[in-house]
């Protein structure tokens, strides 16, 4: 029980009541935050001048006009006085207001300026989440321990969350079967999932009780219930803290070897990734540094001092570095995605992530590809560091991209600058590559297989779309048949394949996947110490007989049963809100 902490990840924004001495410090984010929004805009807006011409840039004078409208920065601050809650969720409330207004307009020219209204509050949000942290800061902010309220919560994410500040959490996502919950089960953390509607239900900083064992949810209860409750708590407490990470490798009760390497985003992850046992860095995320402006303005000088930082942080460990994984829009356009993709590119267009994204958008504009391999091969004179080009699709995509690494390293050595050794791998993430694995395994040092993007385009699913979203399964037959038809063809050639992406860390699927003759995962470093210990309580070899009958079945259900019989039982309530 506690204060409710209310998570909308469809929104990617989390209501958080704040204490009264943090109001002074969110509103001068939220200052911080318009006077750099309006930096930003007024560089785009010369850009966008001087690649097209006045008409384009005409758009940003008016999202100019708009950070110093009353009616969403000055009410957002109004929001944060008035409610106590944090500066990110007041812009998007302001947001929903302004929108509302928008939505009623009849003149079609007013209404698409909503869409300049969303890039605008996207760009102020984007700046506080920068320089806030984001939610665990908030977290340590706060007066007490909280319930955490969700839309839906990946069993990644709860390995990650700190339970000494969170008591329970309650999701509208799920089932009986649903992974979060088994995971949640194991924690010892009570959780009630597959409640409908509940963050609209639930005001952020609302009493709240969660009962695991019943199933149910009651908001706002009275004092003699909330006695009643905490008496129960009491008696049936089984909160355990996340496993400390152990020193060592990971090695399964069989003796199997496995290899577990961190994600990260930023330089400052790397002592986090380190403590939590990180044996590598397996994906660093390098388009995160050009959070704030388009891909030519990140110089090799810049981009070389982020690698070397990190290489030289992990050492002697190794790092792998994904190249640029952003779209060609971010280039011709410079972040102006919400603005005019409103206008232009109809919502299923939007949604897609099939563009000129990846190693297509590297090759498609050389000058800044080889910029970015460049800086790497500087950065890999401090350590082990690995070039891993994103979204390949075909054999010639890997040759060609090799090649620009092979004349990169040619300009380098030409100008005297040192070069290190760096060995280039590919993330497998469609199915033409995952297809084409023995062919592709000639061609790369080793293979990173992005499971995310994996599952949606094999399955056809925008896990973006709620009418579809249900329909992203992890364990469909075709997606683990793929897996293990992408490690054959990695084994034939004798080269390292990892898995990356949330299969890594669930608790379900990584002893499935360990079963099928992977070894190498790399996720998101707060995952690492439960990963850690499953892989203790993990026999590889009694997997291994679990995955050959799993890749007999043919229904997601069936698959569910089965493993629910194998790994044991880990059922979690699902009922109702009460409402007092």
């Amino acid at each position: 029980m506690g204060p409710a902490l209310v998570a909308v990840q469809r929104t990617q924004v989390i209501r958080c009541p704040i204490a009264p001495d943090r109001v002074a410090r969110e509103l001068s984010a939220l200052e911080r935050a318009r006077l750099r929004s309006r930096e930003q805009l007024q560089q785009i807006r010369g850009r966008v001048a001087g690649l097209t011409g006045p008409d384009l840039a005409a758009i940003f004078d008016a999202q100019l006009l708009m950070l110093d409208d009353p009616l969403l920065v000055r009410r957002a601050a109004t929001i944060v006085m008035e409610e106590r809650v944090n500066a990110e969720w007041a812009v998007q409330r302001a947001l929903d207001e302004l929108a509302e207004v928008f939505n009623d307009v009849a003149d079609p020219y007013l209404r698409e300026r909503k869409g300049d209204l969303l890039d605008v509050a996207g760009r102020l949000r984007m700046n506080m989440r920068g320089e806030q942290g984001g939610p665990r800061d908030l977290l340590q902010d706060l007066d007490a321990p909280c319930v955490l309220v969700a839309d839906e919560l990946t069993p990644s994410a709860v390995v990650q969350l700190d339970w000494s500040r969170i008591r329970g959490f309650a999701t509208e996502a799920g089932s009986r079967t649903y992974h979060t919950a088994i995971l949640a089960r194991s924690l010892g953390v009570p959780a009630v999932v597959g409640l409908r509607d509940l963050t609209q239900r639930i005001p952020p900083g609302a009493s709240v009780i969660i009962d695991g064992d019943t199933g149910e949810v009651t908001i706002d209860p009275p004092p003699a219930e909330r006695q009643e409750a905490e008496a129960r708590a009491r008696l049936a407490h089984r909160h355990l803290p996340p496993p400390r990470a152990a020193e060592g490798p990971a090695i399964t009760r069989d003796g199997i070897r496995i290899r577990l390497e961190a994600n990260i985003e930023r330089v400052d992850e790397v002592a986090a990734a380190l403590e939590s046992g990180a044996e590598g860095i397996g994906l660093y995320r390098s388009e995160f540094l050009l959070a704030g402006g388009p891909p030519d303005m990140a110089g090799e000088d810049e981009q070389y001092d982020v690698y070397r930082q990190v290489v030289e942080r992990m050492a002697p460990r190794p790092v792998t570095i994904r190249t640029f994984d952003v779209d060609e829009r971010q280039l011709v356009r410079p972040l102006v995605d919400a603005a005019l993709d409103a206008r232009w590119f109809p919502e299923p267009e939007r949604a897609g992530r099939g563009g000129l994204r990846g190693i297509r958008f590297g090759l498609a504009h050389p000058a800044i590809f080889k910029t970015q391999l460049r800086a790497l091969l500087r950065a890999a004179v401090h350590g082990r560091l690995r070039v891993l080009f994103p979204f390949v699709s075909s054999v010639q995509e890997v040759r060609a991209a090799r090649a620009f690494l092979a004349e990169a390293r040619g300009q380098l050595e030409a100008r005297g600058a040192a070069a290190g050794q760096a060995a280039a791998g590919i993330m497998i993430e469609v199915p033409s590559a995952a297809f084409t694995a023995s062919l592709l395994a000639r061609e790369a040092g080793f293979f990173t297989i992005g499971t995310n993007d994996l599952i949606q385009y094999t399955l056809a699913v925008d896990r973006a779309d709620e009418r579809v979203s249900d329909r992203y399964e992890p364990l469909h037959p075709a997606v683990l048949r793929m897996i293990r038809h992408i490690r054959r063809g990695a084994v034939r050639q004798g080269i390292p394949v990892s898995v990356c992406g949330e299969m890594a860390s669930d608790p379900m699927l990584l002893p499935l996947l360990i079963g099928c003759g992977l070894t190498e995962f790399s996720m998101t470093h707060g995952a690492l110490p439960m990963a850690r210990r499953l892989v203790a309580e993990t026999s590889a070899g009694e997997m291994a007989r679990v995955a050959a009958r799993v890749l007999t079945l043919g229904t997601v259900d069936e698959i569910e049963r089965f493993l629910r019989d194998a790994l044991g039982p880990a059922d979690v309530p699902t009922t109702e809100v009460n409402t007092r």
